[in-house]
Protein backbone atom coordinates (compact mmCIF):
# COMPACT_ATOMS: atom_id res chain seq x y z
CA UNK A 1 0.00 0.00 0.00
CA UNK A 2 0.70 3.35 -0.03
CA UNK A 3 3.51 5.00 2.00
CA UNK A 4 3.99 1.71 3.51
CA UNK A 5 7.06 -0.74 3.89
CA UNK A 6 7.21 -4.87 3.35
CA UNK A 7 8.77 -6.49 6.96
CA UNK A 8 8.15 -10.26 6.43
CA UNK A 9 4.29 -10.98 6.66
CA UNK A 10 3.54 -7.30 7.71
CA UNK A 11 2.93 -4.07 6.31
CA UNK A 12 4.76 -1.74 8.60
CA UNK A 13 3.94 1.61 8.10
CA UNK A 14 6.72 4.35 7.36
CA UNK A 15 6.92 6.51 10.26
CA UNK A 16 6.33 3.37 12.31
CA UNK A 17 9.02 1.46 10.49
CA UNK A 18 11.43 4.16 10.71
CA UNK A 19 11.06 4.93 14.15
CA UNK A 20 11.84 1.06 15.02
CA UNK A 21 15.20 0.64 12.71
CA UNK A 22 16.20 4.29 14.60
CA UNK A 23 15.56 2.95 18.36
CA UNK A 24 12.78 5.54 18.80
CA UNK A 25 9.73 5.01 20.69
CA UNK A 26 6.69 3.33 19.42
CA UNK A 27 3.40 2.19 21.17
CA UNK A 28 1.40 -1.06 19.94
CA UNK A 29 -2.39 -0.25 20.38
CA UNK A 30 -5.39 -2.55 18.81
CA UNK A 31 -8.42 -2.06 17.27
CA UNK A 32 -11.15 -4.28 18.41
CA UNK A 33 -11.43 -1.57 20.75
CA UNK A 34 -12.73 0.41 17.31
CA UNK A 35 -15.14 -1.75 15.97
CA UNK A 36 -16.50 -4.02 18.73
CA UNK A 37 -15.73 -1.54 22.13
CA UNK A 38 -17.52 1.60 20.88
CA UNK A 39 -20.38 2.91 19.06
CA UNK A 40 -19.59 5.04 15.75
CA UNK A 41 -18.63 7.78 15.58
CA UNK A 42 -17.27 7.59 19.52
CA UNK A 43 -15.18 4.90 18.64
CA UNK A 44 -13.30 6.68 15.25
CA UNK A 45 -12.90 9.64 17.61
CA UNK A 46 -11.13 8.18 20.60
CA UNK A 47 -8.78 6.09 18.25
CA UNK A 48 -7.52 9.39 16.49
CA UNK A 49 -7.54 10.84 19.87
CA UNK A 50 -5.56 8.16 21.57
CA UNK A 51 -2.90 8.20 18.61
CA UNK A 52 -2.96 11.88 19.67
CA UNK A 53 -2.09 11.17 22.96
CA UNK A 54 0.74 8.84 22.02
CA UNK A 55 2.35 11.62 20.03
CA UNK A 56 2.03 14.37 22.50
CA UNK A 57 4.54 12.39 24.09
CA UNK A 58 7.04 12.12 21.33
CA UNK A 59 6.16 8.92 20.35
CA UNK A 60 5.13 7.17 17.23
CA UNK A 61 1.61 5.22 17.60
CA UNK A 62 0.63 1.99 15.66
CA UNK A 63 -2.27 0.80 15.56
CA UNK A 64 -2.43 -2.55 14.46
CA UNK A 65 -5.60 -4.13 12.13
CA UNK A 66 -5.99 -6.28 9.35
CA UNK A 67 -7.42 -5.09 6.13
CA UNK A 68 -7.95 -6.84 3.24
CA UNK A 69 -6.12 -9.56 4.25
CA UNK A 70 -3.03 -7.21 4.95
CA UNK A 71 -1.71 -7.38 8.74
CA UNK A 72 -1.00 -3.73 9.42
CA UNK A 73 0.99 -2.17 11.85
CA UNK A 74 0.03 1.69 11.93
CA UNK A 75 -3.22 1.99 10.28
CA UNK A 76 -3.44 5.36 8.73
CA UNK A 77 -6.37 7.61 9.48
CA UNK A 78 -8.51 6.25 6.61
CA UNK A 79 -8.05 2.56 7.71
CA UNK A 80 -9.46 3.40 11.16
CA UNK A 81 -12.14 5.57 9.77
CA UNK A 82 -13.01 2.26 7.89
CA UNK A 83 -12.91 0.01 10.08
CA UNK A 84 -14.83 2.22 12.51
CA UNK A 85 -17.67 2.56 10.17
CA UNK A 86 -17.71 -1.19 9.93
CA UNK A 87 -18.05 -1.66 13.52
CA UNK A 88 -19.17 -5.11 14.74
CA UNK A 89 -19.10 -6.35 10.71
CA UNK A 90 -15.58 -6.58 11.45
CA UNK A 91 -14.20 -10.12 12.46
CA UNK A 92 -12.74 -10.06 16.19
CA UNK A 93 -9.46 -11.55 15.54
CA UNK A 94 -7.45 -13.46 17.65
CA UNK A 95 -4.58 -15.75 16.98
CA UNK A 96 -6.64 -18.42 15.40
CA UNK A 97 -7.84 -16.01 13.37
CA UNK A 98 -4.87 -13.91 11.72
CA UNK A 99 -3.96 -16.69 9.27
CA UNK A 100 -7.62 -17.75 8.11
CA UNK A 101 -8.42 -13.70 7.60
CA UNK A 102 -5.01 -13.12 5.99
CA UNK A 103 -5.68 -16.12 3.14
CA UNK A 104 -9.54 -14.80 2.47
CA UNK A 105 -8.15 -10.93 2.07
CA UNK A 106 -11.19 -10.27 5.01
CA UNK A 107 -10.43 -7.52 7.18
CA UNK A 108 -10.22 -8.23 10.94
CA UNK A 109 -9.71 -5.53 14.47
CA UNK A 110 -7.23 -7.26 16.11
CA UNK A 111 -7.35 -8.19 20.03
CA UNK A 112 -4.88 -7.52 23.07
CA UNK A 113 -3.53 -11.37 21.73
CA UNK A 114 -3.46 -11.04 18.36
CA UNK A 115 -1.86 -7.12 18.74
CA UNK A 116 0.35 -8.96 20.98
CA UNK A 117 1.54 -11.19 18.44
CA UNK A 118 1.77 -8.63 15.67
CA UNK A 119 3.49 -6.41 17.92
CA UNK A 120 6.30 -8.37 18.80
CA UNK A 121 6.80 -9.52 15.37
CA UNK A 122 7.13 -6.06 14.48
CA UNK A 123 9.71 -5.63 16.97
CA UNK A 124 7.48 -3.17 19.35
CA UNK A 125 7.79 -3.69 22.55
CA UNK A 126 5.66 -1.47 24.52
CA UNK A 127 1.68 -1.68 24.02
CA UNK A 128 -1.80 -0.15 25.66
CA UNK A 129 -5.23 -0.67 25.73
CA UNK A 130 -8.47 -0.59 27.81
CA UNK A 131 -8.53 -4.00 29.97
CA UNK A 132 -7.60 -7.27 29.31
CA UNK A 133 -9.21 -10.39 28.33
CA UNK A 134 -9.38 -13.21 31.39
CA UNK A 135 -10.99 -15.95 32.54
CA UNK A 136 -15.03 -15.63 32.52
CA UNK A 137 -17.30 -16.05 34.65
CA UNK A 138 -18.59 -19.31 35.38
CA UNK A 139 -15.95 -21.01 33.30
CA UNK A 140 -16.26 -23.93 35.23
CA UNK A 141 -19.01 -24.63 33.23
CA UNK A 142 -18.11 -22.91 29.83
CA UNK A 143 -14.36 -22.97 29.85
CA UNK A 144 -14.28 -19.71 28.51
CA UNK A 145 -10.74 -18.26 29.59
CA UNK A 146 -9.18 -15.31 27.30
CA UNK A 147 -6.62 -16.06 24.39
CA UNK A 148 -4.89 -12.88 25.75
CA UNK A 149 -3.82 -14.31 28.56
CA UNK A 150 -1.77 -17.03 26.78
CA UNK A 151 -0.06 -14.46 24.26
CA UNK A 152 0.94 -12.47 27.67
CA UNK A 153 2.59 -15.57 28.74
CA UNK A 154 4.20 -15.65 25.08
CA UNK A 155 5.44 -12.40 24.45
CA UNK A 156 8.00 -9.93 25.94
CA UNK A 157 6.41 -6.49 26.15
CA UNK A 158 4.71 -3.81 28.86
CA UNK A 159 0.76 -3.87 28.45
CA UNK A 160 -0.53 -0.83 30.11
CA UNK A 161 -4.53 -1.82 30.92
CA UNK A 162 -6.95 -0.67 33.28
CA UNK A 163 -6.70 -3.89 35.06
CA UNK A 164 -8.86 -6.93 33.95
CA UNK A 165 -12.36 -5.84 32.75
CA UNK A 166 -15.01 -5.77 35.36
CA UNK A 167 -17.11 -8.41 33.59
CA UNK A 168 -15.02 -11.02 34.15
CA UNK A 169 -13.69 -13.25 37.10
CA UNK A 170 -10.73 -10.75 38.44
CA UNK A 171 -9.20 -13.21 41.14
CA UNK A 172 -9.10 -16.38 38.85
CA UNK A 173 -7.50 -14.05 36.21
CA UNK A 174 -4.78 -13.18 38.25
CA UNK A 175 -4.42 -16.83 39.41
CA UNK A 176 -3.92 -18.05 35.84
CA UNK A 177 -1.53 -14.89 35.61
CA UNK A 178 1.04 -15.99 38.27
CA UNK A 179 0.53 -19.38 36.60
CA UNK A 180 2.07 -18.18 33.59
CA UNK A 181 4.57 -16.09 34.88
CA UNK A 182 3.31 -12.56 34.32
CA UNK A 183 3.83 -10.13 36.71
CA UNK A 184 0.49 -7.42 37.57
CA UNK A 185 2.47 -4.51 38.32
CA UNK A 186 0.36 -1.41 39.83
CA UNK A 187 1.23 2.07 38.56
CA UNK A 188 0.81 4.11 41.47
CA UNK A 189 -1.15 1.50 43.41
CA UNK A 190 -1.14 -1.39 45.50
CA UNK A 191 -4.41 -2.68 44.43
CA UNK A 192 -5.65 -4.18 41.03
CA UNK A 193 -7.92 -1.87 39.14
CA UNK A 194 -10.82 -3.37 38.04
CA UNK A 195 -11.86 -1.45 34.62
CA UNK A 196 -14.72 0.87 35.41
CA UNK A 197 -13.71 0.68 39.20
CA UNK A 198 -10.30 2.08 40.87
CA UNK A 199 -10.13 -0.98 42.79
CA UNK A 200 -10.73 -4.42 43.00
CA UNK A 201 -10.43 -6.93 46.02
CA UNK A 202 -7.22 -7.83 44.58
CA UNK A 203 -2.93 -6.83 45.35
CA UNK A 204 -0.86 -6.31 42.86
CA UNK A 205 2.48 -7.95 42.65
CA UNK A 206 4.53 -5.22 42.47
CA UNK A 207 3.97 -1.20 42.89
CA UNK A 208 5.70 1.28 40.55
CA UNK A 209 5.66 4.57 40.67
CA UNK A 210 7.62 6.06 37.69
CA UNK A 211 7.55 5.11 33.95
CA UNK A 212 11.50 4.62 34.29
CA UNK A 213 11.00 1.80 36.77
CA UNK A 214 8.35 -0.28 34.36
CA UNK A 215 11.06 -0.06 31.37
CA UNK A 216 13.71 -0.69 33.64
CA UNK A 217 12.32 -4.29 34.30
CA UNK A 218 11.52 -4.86 30.83
CA UNK A 219 14.96 -4.58 30.06
CA UNK A 220 15.88 -6.87 32.32
CA UNK A 221 13.77 -9.16 31.47
CA UNK A 222 14.79 -8.95 27.85
CA UNK A 223 18.02 -9.21 29.14
CA UNK A 224 17.42 -12.76 31.21
CA UNK A 225 15.36 -13.99 27.61
CA UNK A 226 12.71 -14.40 29.96
CA UNK A 227 9.26 -14.64 27.90
CA UNK A 228 6.25 -13.35 28.90
CA UNK A 229 4.61 -9.81 29.57
CA UNK A 230 4.80 -7.42 32.23
CA UNK A 231 1.41 -6.24 32.63
CA UNK A 232 1.09 -2.72 34.60
CA UNK A 233 -2.60 -1.58 35.75
CA UNK A 234 -3.10 2.01 35.73
CA UNK A 235 -6.23 2.77 37.33
CA UNK A 236 -8.66 4.67 35.81
CA UNK A 237 -8.95 9.08 36.20
CA UNK A 238 -10.65 9.44 39.59
CA UNK A 239 -13.15 11.74 38.21
CA UNK A 240 -14.20 8.83 35.63
CA UNK A 241 -14.33 6.06 37.94
CA UNK A 242 -17.41 4.01 39.72
CA UNK A 243 -17.97 2.91 43.03
CA UNK A 244 -17.04 -1.01 42.95
CA UNK A 245 -20.34 -1.72 44.31
CA UNK A 246 -22.55 0.52 42.34
CA UNK A 247 -20.95 -0.94 38.85
CA UNK A 248 -20.85 -5.09 40.04
CA UNK A 249 -24.34 -4.84 40.07
CA UNK A 250 -24.96 -3.31 36.67
CA UNK A 251 -22.27 -6.04 35.51
CA UNK A 252 -24.48 -8.71 37.50
CA UNK A 253 -27.93 -7.56 35.86
CA UNK A 254 -26.12 -7.33 32.32
CA UNK A 255 -24.41 -10.83 33.21
CA UNK A 256 -28.06 -12.62 34.12
CA UNK A 257 -29.77 -10.89 30.83
CA UNK A 258 -26.81 -12.25 28.49
CA UNK A 259 -27.36 -15.50 30.09
CA UNK A 260 -30.84 -15.42 28.91
CA UNK A 261 -29.97 -14.98 25.79
CA UNK A 262 -28.16 -17.92 25.52
CA UNK A 263 -25.10 -15.04 24.36
CA UNK A 264 -21.85 -16.57 24.88
CA UNK A 265 -18.01 -16.87 22.94
CA UNK A 266 -16.60 -13.45 21.23
CA UNK A 267 -19.84 -12.04 21.42
CA UNK A 268 -19.82 -11.84 25.47
CA UNK A 269 -17.51 -8.56 25.99
CA UNK A 270 -19.32 -6.50 23.43
CA UNK A 271 -23.03 -6.98 24.69
CA UNK A 272 -21.50 -6.64 28.32
CA UNK A 273 -19.79 -3.58 27.81
CA UNK A 274 -22.86 -1.93 25.46
CA UNK A 275 -25.31 -3.03 27.95
CA UNK A 276 -23.31 -1.65 31.07
CA UNK A 277 -23.05 1.87 28.68
CA UNK A 278 -27.59 1.79 28.39
CA UNK A 279 -27.87 1.07 32.30
CA UNK A 280 -25.15 3.63 32.80
CA UNK A 281 -27.04 6.23 30.44
CA UNK A 282 -23.26 6.49 28.59
CA UNK A 283 -21.35 7.13 31.79
CA UNK A 284 -19.02 3.76 31.25
CA UNK A 285 -18.70 4.79 27.85
CA UNK A 286 -17.15 7.93 28.92
CA UNK A 287 -14.98 5.92 31.27
CA UNK A 288 -13.81 3.84 28.62
CA UNK A 289 -12.44 6.71 26.48
CA UNK A 290 -11.01 8.21 29.47
CA UNK A 291 -8.71 5.03 30.76
CA UNK A 292 -7.84 4.13 27.20
CA UNK A 293 -6.28 7.99 26.87
CA UNK A 294 -4.73 7.73 30.10
CA UNK A 295 -3.36 4.42 29.53
CA UNK A 296 -1.85 5.35 26.11
CA UNK A 297 -0.25 8.56 27.75
CA UNK A 298 1.58 6.14 30.51
CA UNK A 299 2.24 3.61 27.73
CA UNK A 300 4.12 6.50 25.41
CA UNK A 301 6.21 7.91 28.40
CA UNK A 302 7.01 3.54 29.86
CA UNK A 303 8.26 3.57 25.80
CA UNK A 304 10.05 7.28 25.91
CA UNK A 305 11.91 5.63 28.76
CA UNK A 306 12.56 1.88 27.18
CA UNK A 307 13.77 3.71 24.25
CA UNK A 308 16.46 5.53 26.93
CA UNK A 309 18.17 3.16 28.20
CA UNK A 310 18.11 0.82 25.19
CA UNK A 311 20.40 3.58 23.13
CA UNK A 312 22.22 3.94 27.11
CA UNK A 313 22.98 0.54 27.31
CA UNK A 314 24.58 0.42 23.26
Amino acid sequence: MKNKKNHSALIVEAAVAEALNDGSPVVALESTIITHGMPYPSNVETALSVEKAVKAQGVVPATIGIIGGRVTVGLNNEEISYLASRGPKVTKASRRDIPLIMSQGQDGATTVAATLIIAAMAGIRVMATGGIGGVHRGVEESMDISADLQELARNTMVVVCSGVKSVLDIARTTEYLETVGVPIVGYRTDVLPAFYARESEQSVDYRMNRAADVAAALVAKLHTNIDGAILVTNPVPEEHAFDSDQINLIIEQAITVMNQRGISGKETTPFLLARIAEETKGKSLATNIALVKNNAKLAAKIAVQYARQVKKDH
